[in-house]
C-alpha cells in the first residue's frame, strides 16, 4: 500500500516553529486536511491538494483523509500546535478505531508540534517549570460540570495549570466562572498570565495577579496561565519573568 497519513502540527504561528521534520512532509503531501484558517497557512504547489473544512466535522473530516489515504494518496492532517493536544489526532484514530478493518493497517505516523502553552510559558520565562496541568475550558464536548470539577481538583493540588479556549462569543461566561472557581481555591496574589497571538505578529502578553484579572483579558486566541503558589515574578526593565521553582519544600 502506497499511500500513508501523517497528522502534524504546524505550532503556534509563526513559520520558524514549525518543526524540519513537518516541512519535510508537506514537501511529500498530495493533500492536505484540515480547519480552514489552519490549510490556509500550507503554501500552494503543483501536485498538492488542499481540502479545507470548517472546525466541528473533525469526524468527517478524519474520513475523509483515512480514504484518500487508503486509495494511495500521500495525505497530511494538520492542526495548529501540537495535534495530540487539543487536536486532531485523536480524532483520526476515533475513527479508526469506528472505521473499516484496512484502516488499522494505514501507515499512521503522528508529527509533533510546539503547542501554544509551550510558546506562551517560553516567552514569560518557565511558569511551567514544575508539576503542571492542561485544562480546555471549551463545553462544547464535555459538559461544565466536569470542567469545574478539573479546575478545582487542580487548584486544591497546587498545579500550575494551562487553559485552552478559555472564552469564546457563544460562550462568555465559561471564563468568568473559571475565574470565580480560581478565586474561591487561590490566594489573590497568584500569578496569571494571558498570551494572545503567541509567536504572531500581534502577540500580546500580560501577566496579573488573580485579583485584577478580568473575563476580558482572553479571548480565543489566548492561551493562559496559571501559576502555582510558588511561582515567582522577576521584575525588571522591559517585560518582568514569570516562573515556578523546581523545588517544593517539605
Amino acid at each position: 500500500m502506497s499511500g500513508w497519513l501523517r497528522i502534524v502540527g504546524l505550532g503556534p504561528g509563526a513559520e520558524a516553529l514549525v518543526t524540519p521534520e513537518v516541512t519535510a512532509v508537506l514537501a511529500e503531501a498530495t493533500d492536505v486536511v484540515g480547519y480552514i484558517p489552519y490549510v490556509a497557512r500550507v503554501a500552494e504547489r503543483p501536485g498538492l491538494t488542499l481540502h479545507a473544512s470548517d472546525n466541528r466535522v473533525e469526524i468527517d473530516r478524519s474520513r475523509h483523509a483515512l480514504e484518500m489515504a487508503a486509495e494511495g494518496h500521500r495525505v497530511v492532517v494538520v492542526s495548529s500546535g501540537d495535534p495530540g493536544v487539543f487536536a486532531m489526532a485523536s480524532a483520526v484514530f476515533e475513527a479508526v478505531d469506528s472505521g473499516p478493518r484496512a484502516w488499522r493497517d494505514l501507515d499512521i505516523q503522528v508529527l509533533p508540534g510546539i503547542t501554544a502553552m509551550l510558546a506562551a510559558a517560553a516567552r514569560a520565562g518557565a511558569p511551567l517549570g514544575h508539576d503542571f496541568c492542561c485544562i480546555n475550558l471549551s463545553d462544547n464536548l464535555k459538559p461544565w460540570p466536569l470542567i469545574e470539577r478539573r479546575l478545582r481538583l487542580a487548584a486544591q493540588a497546587d498545579f500550575a495549570m494551562a487553559f485552552y479556549n478559555p472564552r469564546s462569543k457563544s460562550r462568555p461566561e465559561g471564563f468568568e466562572k473559571t475565574l470565580q472557581i480560581l478565586r474561591e481555591e487561590c490566594e489573590p496574589e497568584r500569578l496569571i498570565l494571558f498570551a494572545r497571538a503567541v509567536s504572531r505578529p500581534d502577540e500580546a502578553l500580560r501577566v496579573a495577579h488573580l485579583a485584577e484579572a478580568t473575563p476580558e483579558m482572553a479571548d480565543m486566541q489566548t492561551v493562559v496561565l496559571v501559576g502555582s503558589s510558588r511561582t515567582r515574578l522577576i521584575e525588571r526593565d522591559g517585560s518582568p519573568i514569570v516562573y515556578t521553582p523546581r523545588f517544593t519544600p517539605e
